[in-house]
């Protein structure tokens, strides 16, 4: 039987802290009476982690390990949303494991009071415990989306859940990937006409990113650049 709720992580050359983070997820979700799955979506990783996730894939059946030749989180995430059985996903990151956005993400969804939920780090009430750098490019990528494609929200990268059925047009209408599909995917939904709630949450990450934001940078720009123009010039 499928489960109701599947979990998807993108992960690459996260060996330091993957066993540890699952370990903690798996504990966090057995308490909420759900039943689940885990995809963890691992993308051109140069350490140890596609063996540890082949462990945890045969120590739990619960687990599950995609694998992507290249570094690319977008297609990785897009990936595990396609190939997610839970009637809901709850998007995550390896670094947060965040339990209180699982159980409030899902008592909205639950009780039809929205399509999708994002965890906005941006949000009124949201503790943000990243370096100053960090912080201050999530409201850059935030205005730039707002002023180029009239987004109204306050974040649209990092922890999200939503209804799998009714955000499957989103996901296979993006154009775009590596650090830009999650932002993307949100926009898109938002533009659809699907209910985008977002709730604050707090972050306080286990580890350094595992891509420097600097190097970034350029990526995310030439992905806005083309987002604007499929959207606004093309109509897609």
């Amino acid at each position: 039987m499928a489960p109701k709720v599947s979990v998807v992580i993108p992960v690459y050359n996260e060996a330091a802290i993957l066993g540890e983070a699952a370990a903690e997820l798996s504990a966090s979700l057995e308490k909420t009476g759900w039943d689940w799955e885990v995809l963890f979506a691992e993308n051109g990783s140069v350490d140890s982690t596609p063996q540890i996730l082949e462990g945890l894939a045969q120590a739990n059946p619960r687990f599950r390990s995609l694998h992507e030749s290249e570094p690319n989180y977008g297609r990785a995430l897009r990936r595990g949303i396609l190939e997610a059985r839970g009637d809901y996903v709850i998007c995550e990151e390896i670094d947060l494991c965040d339990a209180t956005f699982h159980a409030d993400a899902m008592r909205i969804l639950l009780a039809g009071e929205a399509d999708m939920v994002v965890g906005s780090k941006a949000a009124p009430g949201a503790r943000d415990e990243r370096p100053a750098v960090r912080r201050a490019g999530t409201r850059v990528l935030n205005g730039l989306l707002r002023a180029s494609l009239g987004y109204r929200g306050t974040d649209t990268h990092g922890l999200k859940a939503f209804r799998r059925e009714a955000l499957l047009p989103a996901t296979n209408a993006c154009k775009v990937e590596r650090d830009l599909f999650a932002s993307e995917f949100v926009v898109r939904a938002y533009r659809m006409g699907a209910d985008v709630r977002e709730i604050p949450v707090a972050i306080r990450e286990k580890r350094r990113p595992s891509v420097h934001l600097f190097r970034r940078v350029p990526n995310v720009l030439k992905n806005l650049a083309r987002l604007v123009w499929v959207i606004r010039i093309q109509g897609e």
